[in-house]
Order: structure tokens, then C-alpha cells, then sequence
């Protein structure tokens, strides 16, 4: 049986479907879901296909790169990178700058998989904005990019806000 609140209790009037973060953890589970449909279960995860397009767009680049480019935290991206290079969708190679660091690229297998992965990836995105009001889109991606630009482990501004 339930226990009963009392008017003024901060816990019993907090209303979750008002709570940013609720939202879009649902949000994303909603997306993930689209993209899997979508995708496939052969085809890469969404944070798979972040990272390979990273890299297939920014050839050459480092792993720390990487993390700021897509806010994939550091451990994950090593681990994600060693999968990606045992698999031949990645290689890596040493800078002539800084014998110390590695310069990722896409192989073809990996692009392949990419180009393969594209049309799906797009439905998804399509079916995930379906709800929204086609005037309205370009805004909620906006703000969402405002979000994981200034909060997220790859902006800025969460340094500034502290």
C-alpha cells in the first residue's frame, strides 16, 4: 500500500515527466530502439557509428581527439578503438610529428560498413523527430546541440558554469 505524502514534501510533489534528464534519457532510449530497428543488430551501435564517422571525417586523428570530438569518455573510446582495429573497420599508425602518439583512419571494410549503415541511420533519425512538428525540428535539434555543447564531456561550458 502506498504512503501517504504530505502536501509539502519536496519528494512527493517532484514530477519526473517535468525532469530534463528523465526526458532524455527516455528520448534516447526511444532513438536507440529507432536506430537498432533501423540498423540492425549486425550493424554498428549508435556510439560505433559516432566514432567510425569521426574518424572516416577526420582521418588522422588522436584518440584524445576522439574523446573531444564525440564526448565518448576516455576508457570507452580505448576500448571501442581496440575492438574497431581487432575487427580491420580501424588501423592505426604512429605521428611523423610525436612518435608517441597514434593517428587513427577508417579502413575500407570500415567505411563499407559506414556507407552500408548510412540510409538506416538516417531513417532512424527521421522516425525519432516524427512526433515533432516539422517547423519545429531544426529548433529541438538546436537546443539539443546547445545541451551536449556546453554540459557534455566534449563542450566547454561546463568548466565556465562551475
Amino acid at each position: 500500500m502506498a504512503k501517504p505524502t504530505m502536501p509539502d514534501d519536496p519528494l512527493g510533489s517532484f514530477v519526473l515527466l517535468d525532469a530534463p534528464g528523465h526526458l532524455l534519457r527516455r528520448c534516447y532510449q526511444i532513438a536507440a530502439d529507432f536506430y537498432t530497428a533501423e540498423v540492425g543488430e549486425d550493424g554498428p551501435t549508435p556510439p560505433q557509428f559516432s566514432l567510425m564517422l569521426t574518424v572516416f571525417q577526420n582521418r588522422g586523428l588522436s584518440q584524445v581527439d576522439l574523446v573531444r570530438l564525440t564526448g565518448i569518455d576516455r576508457s570507452t573510446v580505448a576500448e571501442m578503438v581496440a575492438r574497431l582495429l581487432k575487427r580491420g573497420l580501424l588501423q592505426r599508425s604512429r605521428t611523423a610529428a610525436d612518435r608517441r602518439t597514434n593517428a587513427l583512419a577508417i579502413t575500407e571494410s570500415g567505411e563499407a560498413m559506414l556507407r552500408a549503415a548510412l540510409p538506416a541511420v538516417q531513417q532512424a533519425q527521421i522516425r525519432t523527430l516524427q512526433p515533432v512538428p516539422p517547423a519545429r525540428r531544426q529548433e529541438l535539434v538546436d537546443l539539443l546541440r546547445l545541451l551536449a555543447s556546453v554540459n557534455g564531456p566534449a563542450g566547454d561550458g561546463a568548466k565556465d558554469q562551475a
